[in-house]
């Protein structure tokens, strides 16, 4: 089974007091698994010593990078930046605040090892575990998400939640991604979903900010939830062959590409062996 690149994003405003935990769970919890990875963490202009605390880290490990933004701040910004950074093969967003569960993180990689294009994560399936979810926040999470089970006819039930894995292809296919704040969530998951990737559901655990006041202001975000969701919505109704159109032609370059590759390459194994046999014929006795 090939081994595949694990890319982790994580955008970050002011979160001193957590993203250093957060990089150290997510770096033992890898490393223990072998797996080769990235974590990128996006520094979205932060007030506090954010940087310098991930800076700490990216001075002894080099798999451990920082990508510092300029204003105007947004969370769909930071992942918008973090997301044109990655070299790896599979990409994984991770809150910075300690809500996502490292575990979940190499579950969601290994379940891409099953040959899905996605993995989404779900708080509200049977092993899912949450806590200190504001109540208030989680009926609006409850009602948004099964209002977009039925427009997009799915089974998915956590779209609005930024911690999932994609296939790195899958972004580049999907993107130029748009949104500057909460709501790239649903652009990223949607965008996948009506171009008909193969996409797996796992259950996942959250933990709530019990120690400070979530960014997520939702009057603010309603109207981009809206623009966003109406949006997709619209290119699934209207032109959802001109988008299989273009995945099929990505996937075809995508083909192509790697066997000129292949090619390529057995052309330059057939020159070596030749030009060993030169060799070993001039170096041959008389």
């Amino acid at each position: 089974m090939k081994t595949l690149k694990l890319s982790v994003v994580i955008p970050a405003h002011n979160e001193e007091a957590h993203i250093g935990k957060v990089i150290a769970d997510l770096v033992n919890a890898i490393e223990k698994r072998s797996i080769p990875y990235e974590i990128i963490v996006v520094n979205d202009n932060s007030t506090d010593m954010t940087a310098e605390v991930v800076e700490v880290f990216s001075g002894t490990n080099s798999s451990v990078s920082l990508v510092n933004r300029h204003p105007p701040n947004g969370f769909g910004r930071a992942i918008r930046s973090g997301l044109s950074s990655v070299s790896g093969d599979v990409v994984i967003i991770c809150m910075g605040d300690q809500s996502d569960d490292p575990q979940d993180v190499i579950a969601y990689y290994e379940k891409t090892l099953e040959g899905y294009d996605c993995v989404f994560g779900s708080r509200f399936i049977p092993g899912a575990e949450v806590r200190d979810y504001p109540r208030i926040k989680l009926i609006c999470n409850r009602i948004v998400n099964k209002m977009i089970q039925l427009l997009f006819w799915t089974g998915h039930n956590d779209l609005t939640n930024a911690f999932k894995a994609y296939r790195t292809q899958v972004i580049r296919e999907c993107e130029p991604y748009k949104a500057c704040h909460f709501n790239i969530t649903i652009e990223m998951s949607l965008s996948a979903l009506v171009r008909d990737y193969s996409i797996a559901t796992i259950p996942i655990r959250w933990y709530g900010r019990s120690w400070g006041s979530s960014k997520l202001a939702l009057k603010q975000m309603g109207r981009r939830y809206l623009v966003t969701l109406l949006k997709v919505l619209f290119e699934k109704i209207l032109i959802h062959d001109d988008l299989m159109a273009e995945r099929r032609c990505h996937h075809f370059h995508s083909e192509r590409s790697r066997a000129e590759v292949i090619e390529r390459l057995d052309n330059l194994e057939e020159r070596l062996f030749r030009l060993e046999q030169t060799l070993g014929d001039k170096a041959s006795p008389l």
